[in-house]
């Protein structure tokens, strides 16, 4: 094809409203917070020995096709392997995920509790990642399935996914 054809194409792509990423993938899924960026220190009030409080989410770009979230918290840094610090599935979908709620069914986390357990690490910065996922349908587990069932049950039902780390030291 000429180079001519491609720009035209590109520019026709461009102002189309369709953006593409450097990647060449469609416009995808984010997760920021208004309470910490991307790999920065979180504040105090979401730790656990302090507030405990689980921080307001914004989810931006979910498929048009999604029928539910899920929400995964981790810590890959604990001394005993990937600490689990919040699971949660068959959320609605929405744009925002308010601090302090919890508006989807409740997975087990590592500290054996039905709810967000906050970062309260023994020593040195941990990162903690938050990862939503877009999912075609509820996955309907009962209360308290652990991260691992819940990964389980959306093996090809995710449509998009989103990463927000944030950073926690004592």
């Amino acid at each position: 094809m000429s180079r001519a054809i491609t720009a035209l194409f590109a520019v026709l792509f461009i102002f189309s409203g369709f953006a593409v990423s450097a990647e060449g993938s469609a416009d995808r899924m984010k997760v920021t917070s208004p309470d910490f960026e991307n790999n920065k220190l979180m504040p105090k009030k979401v730790a656990w020995k302090n507030e405990n409080i689980s921080p307001a989410l914004i989810i931006e770009n979910i498929p048009p096709a999604a029928k539910s979230l899920a929400l995964i918290v981790d810590d890959p840094d604990a001394p005993m392997g990937t600490w689990v610090h919040w699971v949660m599935y068959d959320i609605p979908v929405a744009s925002r995920i308010e601090e302090g709620s919890a508006p989807g069914t409740q997975g087990v986390n590592d500290f054996h509790t039905q709810k967000y357990d906050g970062p309260w690490p023994p020593s040195g910065t941990h990162r903690y990642f938050f990862k939503v996922y877009a999912l075609d349908d509820k996955l309907g587990l009962k209360a308290g399935a652990d991260k691992r069932a819940v990964e389980k049950a959306m093996e090809g039902r995710i449509l998009d996914k989103a990463e927000l780390v944030g950073l926690y030291r004592r």
